[in-house]
């Protein structure tokens, strides 16, 4: 699975600094860090460019600390800055200043689903399947990723034909560009599809990621104007949609709404809010079942 130049504090971190490290062009440009820096801050500056290897190339800003809900832990953000690639991620550290908690806190007296449900952004997303399809299955892939392929081989011969009515899918692009040269490119293919016709999106998906060994920078915008007139769009609109700003901002939008649910690798699936990365037919069963017999157990207590 290919992962985005993104920091996460549960797994990324011993991994993000010499991935992004070989692939930038640039090196970072050095700015001041903020000033009247509390002492927490200082310390956990230090103790991760100590853990991670961060070298004065690497900008790393630690933010002032803020109370949360529960007693003796802070929040703050790292703002890391590696070349041309800039995230900010939440950590939590304790009050003293001696502890480091990664990962995220949770509070059990929400729907953990709500959140993440009510930030997916569907409209004018390229969806198939009924839309009243009791779970909807939300994938924010990238066409060159070699596991988005897989998915969309499990979506086709597997999900789909199996729960046919049940289930609806939603395509968000989520092109992961200082890995994958021609993503983008077809991300905007798969968006003028859409806006032409928005039934043969699907037709374009089936063929990007069935030819996807054969694609290449050097073929991309070829091989996209011979599948868009073998899915039947019209050739003289599709052309001007791909040279146009139109569908690459569409692709920034989608994007930012993956940023926003913390998506940082392809293809990350949402099943009704819940979150899968990767490409395991017998998760996503799981998931769909799940919420399956969620609704038939409703339905059931309804009747008593």
């Amino acid at each position: 699975m290919k992962t985005a130049l993104r920091v996460s504090l549960i797994f990324l971190f011993p991994i993000f600094a010499p991935e992004a490290r070989a692939q930038q062009t640039q090196s970072a440009t050095t700015t001041p860090a903020p000033a009247a820096q509390t002492p927490i801050q200082k310390n956990l500056e230090a103790y991760l460019r100590h853990s991670y290897a961060f070298g004065p190339d690497v900008l790393l800003v630690v933010g002032a600390p803020k109370v949360t809900a529960v007693d003796g832990l802070l929040e703050t953000t790292i703002n890391l800055t590696i070349g041309e690639n800039k995230e900010t991620v939440k950590f939590y550290v304790s009050k003293d200043g001696k502890f480091l908690v990664r990962g995220e806190m949770s509070d059990m007296t929400k729907d953990p689903l709500a959140e993440s449900r009510s930030q997916i952004q569907m409209k004018e997303a390229p969806s198939l399947g009924d839309p009243k399809a009791a779970v909807t299955l939300v994938e924010y892939s990238d066409f060159e990723c070699p596991v988005c392929r897989n998915l969309h081989d499990v979506l086709r011969d597997n999900i789909l034909p199996k729960y046919s009515g049940k289930v609806r899918v939603v395509f968000k692009d989520f092109p992961i560009e200082q890995l994958h040269p021609w993503a983008r490119t077809a991300a905007i293919a798969g968006r003028c599809a859409y806006q032409q016709n928005p039934t043969t999106f699907w037709k374009m998906y089936d063929f990007i990621y069935d030819n996807q060994e054969i694609i290449s920078a050097a073929n991309a915008w070829t091989k996209m104007l011979d599948y868009a007139g073998q899915s039947g769009l019209q050739a003289d609109t599709f052309k001007s949609c791909m040279a146009s700003p139109e569908a690459g901002e569409a692709i920034n939008a989608s994007r930012a709404n993956g940023q926003l649910l913390d998506v940082n690798s392809t293809p990350t699936v949402f099943v009704n809010g819940r979150r899968i990365v990767g490409a395991d037919a017998r998760i996503l069963e799981q998931y769909i079942n799940y919420e399956l017999n969620q609704l038939k157990s409703g339905k059931a207590a309804d009747k008593n």
